[in-house]
């Protein structure tokens, strides 16, 4: 039975770098802190963070970065010692985080990843953790969508932004303990940090073409010319701020590749309707399709993984059916074990997925291996 909307225990608003240092001064070195942010990203590349909430204990803070940098305070208490800092499906926080904390929080616990490993599902959000195991507690979620640079922040705000902390602290012990009896605080650990090395890089995809499936069976060429678009594209939207549709929509990046323009007349015509691509930027991609895809180019232009088909097809049912086998004995999602569209690259290119290493390689590679098809 779900009981009544909790009211948010009071959290102390912080404004002032001295408010904050003197906030974490108590703080035991080896805390669990409960973190959470805001963040807007609604016409720009990178998230803007708009407020960072933290628990410890029962005490609760919601700090203000448009107000100070808090990185500087931040970083020792989570960055430093062996604080757990707790989060709930980190990656965009981590994104946003990532300036402030450019590796992530030392000991990252995400709740989700710890969720899906004791048997609870893949992807459960926090509100039905929260309802799973603290007590049946239904968290309003009316206040997701608010505009959080705004300020001051309404009541309202502050009590949603002060919820999304307080029961983190619960659930990870739960989860925690349910980790240990389940002999599988490596296995979290292990994707704890993959997902901190993944959203923490500054740096773009080398082979951006490679999630292009629609490119597979191009000619080595036009993969190659494909990847130098993509590339530029990645860079400038990076250096303007700017989510990268807005400079080149994937259709057009596709169609600039199969069929470059013959000037910059020609360019112009085609990409009228990107609203962040300006003269200079089309005069920089001009230059940049100029160009003739040299030998070398080519080389270093990895593969685009295509459909399977016929014996890597069948191969890839096999395969599949393996999984969900091994899954249910191991009573894991058969998504978290490995992800289809990771399958259907080992399939197709028979070269083993990073994202199947750690402890995923030595349960998966000698089963699947065996039924590459010869």
């Amino acid at each position: 039975m779900m009981q009544p909307l909790p009211a948010a225990p009071g959290a102390d608003w912080i404004d002032h770098r001295d408010s904050l240092e003197r906030w974490l001064h108590d703080v035991p070195r080896d805390a669990v802190v409960g973190l959470d942010t805001e963040f807007m990203r609604r016409d720009t590349f990178y998230p803007r963070l708009a407020l960072l909430q933290l628990g410890v204990a029962d005490r609760y803070a919601l700090v203000d970065p448009l107000a100070f940098p808090i990185g500087d305070a931040l970083r020792p208490l989570l960055s430093g010692n062996d604080t757990i800092t707790v989060m709930h499906s980190a990656s965009e926080d981590l994104e946003a985080l990532s300036p402030l904390l450019p590796g992530g929080p030392r000991r990252l616990f995400d709740t989700q990843i710890a969720a899906a490993f004791v048997g609870l599902g893949l992807g459960p959000s926090y509100r039905a953790l929260v309802a799973e195991l603290a007590g049946g507690i239904e968290l309003d979620k009316g206040e997701t969508r608010s505009d959080w640079l705004q300020r001051p922040l309404t009541d309202s705000q502050r009590s949603y932004a002060t919820l999304d902390v307080v029961y983190l602290q619960p659930v990870y012990e739960q989860l925690a303990e349910r980790l240990r009896q389940r002999g599988r605080q490596a296995w979290h650990a292990e994707d704890c940090e993959r997902l901190k090395l993944r959203m923490c890089s500054r740096e773009g995809d080398p082979q951006p073409q490679r999630a292009f499936r629609g490119a597979a069976d191009w000619t080595p060429t036009q993969r190659a010319l494909l990847r130098r678009i993509l590339l530029w594209r990645d860079k400038t939207a990076r250096a303007l701020d700017r989510p990268r549709p807005w400079l080149l929509e994937d259709a057009l990046v596709m169609s600039l590749a199969q069929q470059p323009p013959a000037n910059l007349a020609e360019l112009e015509q085609r990409s009228r309707a990107q609203r962040a691509l300006r003269s200079a930027q089309r005069a920089e991609l001009l230059q940049v399709l100029a160009p003739p895809v040299s030998e070398e180019e080519v080389a270093q232009t990895a593969a685009i993984p295509g459909q399977a088909l016929g014996k890597a097809k069948l191969a890839l049912g096999e395969m599949k059916l393996k999984i969900d086998a091994l899954a249910v004995d191991l009573d894991l999602p058969a998504g978290l074990l490995c992800p289809r569209k990771v399958l259907e690259e080992y399939v197709v290119t028979a070269e083993w997925p990073e994202f199947l290493g750690g402890w995923r390689k030595e349960i998966l590679e000698a089963p699947l291996s065996r039924l590459l098809p010869g």
